[in-house]
């Protein structure tokens, strides 16, 4: 009778066991699926607001140029940019700034290198620090728009035309021949050394000084270029890639600016 009862309780507690483990287990189960059932609630809302036609800018990187073959074998050149992804950084409103803008992020950077105002500012937007911000303009703020969300090339499409701003390539201080292309002075029929010269910048006693503006010798390059209307001719959401068919401004690794064309 006693090993009987013993035989019952070891029973009763290996139920109990079991039970126990199950519940865990269904626990585990249910936090699981309230992880998975949040993470693709973010996925989508990410993807909506990403494909939504109110934010059609992106910060990219220029990768450089190469050639895309059509089935009909015609050649095209393109430019490859490493776009996104980006976060979104800050919102103005209208209310608050006078203007509706969305500033967006790109480009992880260490926290050591970020200073502490900096910090509060992704620490409030709920990212890490980045390297580059941009600030773009919207005529009307989108409700479903706030700090945190990633922009990607999701939101582009092969076909569509977008405007490209950087910075074109620095080549100090030049001529102007090689600045303006200046044509220079003649090389025959008694010229001396005036084959690179300017020439004349203005008389003498009127207007007595050289006008504002004359090209002349200056700094050459560096200035703010934007190329409008360039095809989108392949996107590769694995590696955030974005080709876009004719060339952009600044040397490789330059940092660029995408918006869709009006």
């Amino acid at each position: 009778a006693s090993d009987e009862s013993v035989s019952s309780d070891d029973s009763k507690a290996e139920d109990k066991v079991e039970a126990s483990d199950e519940s865990v287990s269904s626990d585990d189960s249910k936090a699981e699926d309230k992880v998975e059932a949040s993470d693709e609630s973010r996925a989508d809302k990410n993807s909506d607001v990403s494909n939504t036609y109110k934010l059609p800018f992106i910060i990219g990187k220029k990768v450089g140029m190469t050639q895309l073959f059509s089935n009909n074998g015609d050649v095209f050149p393109a430019t490859v940019i490493e776009a996104g992804p980006c976060y979104v950084t800050q919102l103005k409103t209208a209310d608050k700034e006078g203007y509706n803008s969305v500033q967006i992020g790109f480009v992880d950077e260490k926290d050591s290198k970020t200073n502490k105002s900096l910090l509060g500012h992704y620490k409030k937007s709920g990212v890490s620090s980045k390297k580059h911000l941009k600030e773009f303009r919207l005529e009307k703020a989108d409700k479903d728009v706030e700090l945190g969300l990633e922009l990607n090339i999701g939101q582009y499409n092969v076909g569509e035309f977008l405007t490209v701003t950087g910075y074109s390539k620095g080549r100090g201080f030049a001529g102007h021949m090689k600045r303006h292309n200046f044509s220079g002075g003649r090389a025959s029929h008694g010229k001396n050394s005036v084959m690179r010269k300017a020439g004349s910048v203005g008389a003498g006693t009127d207007p007595g000084k050289v006008w504002l503006g004359t090209r002349m010798a200056g700094r050459m390059g560096n200035d703010k270029v934007s190329i409008k209307n360039l095809e989108v001719l392949r996107l590769d959401m694995e590696n955030n890639l974005i080709f876009l068919k004719g060339s952009i401004p600044g040397p490789n690794n330059n940092i660029v600016y995408l918006n869709k064309s009006n």
